[in-house]
């Protein structure tokens, strides 16, 4: 992802990500969730009729035995990842990165560590 960054002209980028796991009534307000992000279905040749009320309640019936809470509450559990990208429009004044072997400071002093060699 940070490659993307830096082919649209960004410099110095950062990727970071954290997964959060939310808990939903039932299956429906899920949908509901997603279909408000925009999560629906892009596929272009799908077939667009209705496919009627027992496919999502047996969708609901499988989703409820595989991600129920485990607490009992009945509450269904979704994850979600979250990434975050981030980079800085290019400037002089920005730092470079050194040349490997270069550094000063080793990085087992400064985390007060032995270097362990292979």
């Amino acid at each position: 992802m940070g490659a993307l960054l830096q082919r649209a002209g960004f410099a110095l980028p950062v990727v970071d990500s954290e997964t959060l796991t939310i808990t939903y009534e039932n299956i429906f307000r899920l949908m509901a969730d997603l279909r408000g992000m925009g999560g629906g279905n892009a596929v272009l040749a799908r077939h667009k009729a209705n496919p009627g009320k027992a496919l999502f309640m047996r969708a609901a019936d499988i989703y409820t035995r595989n991600y129920a809470e485990k607490s009992g509450s009945g509450r269904i559990e979704a994850s979600i990842e979250i990434i975050y990208l981030i980079g800085w429009a290019p400037h002089e004044t920005q730092q470079k990165p050194l040349r490997p072997g270069s550094a000063k400071t080793r990085l087992a002093d400064a985390l007060g560590t032995q270097e362990t060699k292979l």
